[in-house]
């Protein structure tokens, strides 16, 4: 089965007239955050839970996801990045976890009107101004560390 075939078979209804059709092409490809909102936006509409979908509800739901994908990692110690001695079940169950996280934060972002892409970049500008190469590379203390040590060499 061809992996287009197999999303289909997995979301029908995203092919269906009444919900927003995935993206154009392979549905597994790359997808932009607008395009999984609609997506999200259609999913709720489609069964009418839209009424449940509160601004609460939305974040009590995605703490409920980040605390299943915590457990994957509860008890390993430190895990290096890879995923070393990881198995496919263990990797494929990652990447649903992380979905539902993503999904439970995409569509939040939708209710309560914050456009999440914008947000993120306005998100990474601040953080290069609080955090400048500079002053922090190789160092994990918070910007306030690098604020008080910009403001002890102004006074000298």
């Amino acid at each position: 089965m061809d992996q287009g075939a197999a999303a289909r078979e997995i979301l029908p209804e995203a092919t269906s007239p009444q919900t927003a059709a995935p993206p154009a092409g392979d549905p597994l490809l790359p997808v932009t955050l607008g395009e999984l909102q609609e997506l999200q936006a259609s999913f709720a509409k489609d069964r009418d839970w839209d009424q449940f979908h509160s601004p609460r509800n939305l974040l009590l739901a995605l703490v409920g996801e980040v605390g299943e994908l915590s457990e994957l990692f509860q008890w390993r110690g430190e895990v290096p990045r890879g995923l070393p001695g990881w198995t496919p079940p263990e990797r494929e169950h990652l990447g649903e976890e992380l979905a539902d996280v993503l999904l439970y934060l995409v569509r939040l972002a939708d209710v309560c009107g914050v456009d999440l892409g914008r947000a993120a970049l306005r998100k990474l500008e601040k953080n290069a101004q609080k955090y400048p190469v500079d002053a922090c590379r190789g160092s994990s203390q918070k910007y306030t560390a690098y604020q008080e040590a910009e403001a002890e060499g102004s006074k000298s």
